[in-house]
């Protein structure tokens, strides 16, 4: 028995003739919009709302929030090691390789900090990453 579908029988065929870069940009949101040539004109004569669809990982609220508190941590180390650096500034000599080796630290902290913020951007989207 063949398959039948519950659909409108269609008979009318339309043809457009697009530039390389339309083309491309046509493309691009029938990808992001995971739909069909054919679908994507008949919801756009019809006026239908067609969005993109967004995939949700399993990065949720309690993630964002462990992951805001985390980097509020680095902060807070980061924090503590300029103080250090600071003192054994003060002390001068034989603590000035030490506070150079603090500074280097606090550097590194940053920079963790900072690739751990951009990797949750391309995860959540950047706009999401940097409200933390």
């Amino acid at each position: 028995m063949p398959k039948t579908y519950n659909t409108p029988k269609r008979s009318f065929v339309i043809k457009t003739r697009l530039t390389e870069e339309e083309h491309a940009d046509f493309m691009n949101v029938l990808k992001n919009c995971r739909m069909s040539q054919s679908e994507f004109i008949r919801q756009a004569i019809t006026g239908a709302p067609i969005k993109p669809i967004v995939n949700v990982g399993c990065i949720d609220d309690k993630f964002l929030e462990a992951l805001g508190k985390l980097t509020a941590e680095y902060g807070k180390i980061g924090s503590n090691l300029n103080q250090i650096a600071r003192a054994l500034n003060g002390w001068h000599r034989p603590y000035s390789e030490l506070a150079a080796e603090v500074r280097a630290a606090a550097s590194d902290l940053a920079a963790l900090k900072f690739d751990v913020l951009e990797k949750v951007g391309e995860a959540v989207g950047n706009v999401q990453a940097y409200k933390l």
